[in-house]
């Protein structure tokens, strides 16, 4: 006689079983995918910073997001195994140089950390949406939960050294107010005068000044540190993109009498030493391209002044022809890897033979 202990589903481990068995969906795959390339990554170039680190206080806070990516790799590969799930190559100990001097500054370690936590919360809520069985949720779920603990962590200790760039203040709104007049959602006419930036406004244009700061210092790095003339063109370049962005970001905020970010020191040094493959660079400014796209096509849905919205559409579409181009070259030297997809199957009826 089968005894049912108290408390215990009787049809549990059946479900277990069948939740094994339950195939990937599509949404699942790329998910997996994406996340093992993008820790993939990070490992390596948060093991390249912990070499040279010396903050007793930021160290902690890079090893922590260190110890993530790897412990991630590690259920990830669990998790392609038991799914007979080909892993992406993604990338390996020759795509960093250990030995090569200090690049960047602890102060940038950490705001870079921080910079892609912010990333990460994104892409971790993006993968629990995406996924219907239980088991992947959980894990995604995990990795918003250590994530969101690594954010918190990094912008605490920026704060407290001083390091961290607040939004403006503005004044609480002490009454409820509602759009009275369709002039506010006008901007484009240079005949009329603006009107002043709402809240949500400000936050998203100091936002993108700061994001693109990050990315000025990183393409530097990177152009200064490749080997290879046309990555030293293309880092260059995203550092020029970067640059006027921030420029015109900044403008709309002085015309409205708001602080500009003031950064902190996020320095790099004047090493010419190669650090890291152009392959893992080129990946990474791919990361950050789509994560800048992204943050401009939220700032747009978010803005009700006309010229806001038309200026991160016709940015957006700079930073677009900026990661195709660098696809492109990555096709060129074989460093781009193939997310999983269906077969052309007219191909396939073609070729039978």
């Amino acid at each position: 006689m089968n005894m049912i202990k108290k408390g215990k589903h009787p049809n549990l481990e059946v479900n277990d079983m069948r939740e094994n068995k339950i195939p990937l969906t599509s949404s699942e795959i790329a998910s997996l995918w994406t996340a093992y390339m993008n820790d993939s990554m990070a490992r390596y170039f948060l093991e390249q910073m912990l070499k040279h680190i010396e903050d007793a206080e930021i160290k902690p806070i890079v090893q922590f997001a260190y110890e993530l990516s790897m412990n991630n790799m590690k259920q990830l590969m669990t998790i392609f195994q038991q799914e007979q799930f080909a892993p992406p190559t993604g990338f390996g100990a020759n795509d960093v140089h250990m030995n090569s001097p200090w690049l960047y500054s602890d102060t940038f370690c950490l705001t870079y950390v921080n910079h892609m936590a912010k990333v990460g919360l994104l892409g971790y809520g993006g993968f629990v949406s995406m996924c219907s069985r239980e088991d992947l949720r959980d894990y995604f779920t995990k990795g918003l939960i250590n994530t969101s603990t690594l954010f918190n962590q990094s912008l605490n200790t920026a704060l407290l050294k001083g390091i961290n760039a607040r939004h403006p203040f503005i004044e609480v709104p002490n009454e409820i107010d509602y759009i009275d007049s369709k002039k506010y959602l006008s901007g484009l006419n240079p005949l009329s005068s603006k009107r002043p930036l709402n809240a949500v406004e400000i936050s998203h244009l100091y936002m993108n000044v700061m994001t693109n700061a990050v990315g000025v210092k990183l393409s530097l790095s990177f152009a200064q540190t490749s080997p290879t003339k046309e990555i030293q063109e293309y880092m260059l370049r995203g550092k020029e993109i970067s640059g006027k962005h921030i420029k015109i970001f900044t403008s709309i905020l002085l015309e409205n009498d708001i602080e500009t970010p003031q950064l902190p020191d996020v320095a790099i040094s004047n090493s010419t030493t190669q650090t890291f493959s152009d392959k893992l660079m080129m990946f990474q400014m791919s990361l950050l391209s789509a994560a800048g796209i992204g943050n401009y096509a939220t700032a747009a849905a978010a803005s009700q002044r006309s010229d806001l919205v038309l200026n991160y559409e016709r940015l957006s579409l700079e930073i677009a022809q900026f990661a195709k181009d660098g696809a492109t070259t990555m096709i060129k030297h074989s460093w781009l890897e193939q997310p999983p997809g269906t077969k052309d199957r007219k191909k396939l009826a073609r070729e039978k033979k």
